[in-house]
């Protein structure tokens, strides 16, 4: 999990399905001293988990990715530059537990990532 560590979310909202976060990223990370260091960029595999992590908030479950049909990673974040990033997501749910998402990180007009794609409930062991 990043939220609280590697992420804050400031402001939440869930409006009928349609989600809207700020973040507040923490640009002294430890991971930013490997990725890269003197040139920090946030790893596209944290910003797949953050929308996990946003939409796990919004259905009120654990889930697993299932399948992402489209992950776009379309301009790097620097945590120096880029301190607050907005994620949007839109989710629909099925009666079979499976949840479909539709997301992007940006910051204000520029898009950084978009991820299309479904989760499933996360089984209990």
């Amino acid at each position: 999990m990043l939220a609280g560590d590697f992420y804050t979310i400031n402001s939440f909202q869930n409006q009928g399905n349609n989600v809207s976060v700020m973040l507040e990223l923490d640009a002294a990370h430890e991971i930013f001293a490997g990725h890269f260091p003197q040139q920090p960029v946030v790893p596209g595999v944290c910003m797949m988990q953050m929308i996990k992590e946003i939409t796990e908030q919004a259905v009120d479950y654990p889930l697993n990715l299932v399948r992402a049909d489209e992950m776009k990673f379309l301009a790097i974040i620097d945590p120096l530059k880029n301190t607050t990033i907005k994620a949007e997501l839109k989710y629909t749910e099925d009666d079979d537990g499976k949840v479909f998402v539709t997301a992007s990180l940006a910051k204000d007009e520029l898009v950084h990532f978009k991820f299309k794609g479904s989760f499933t409930q996360l089984s209990p062991l």
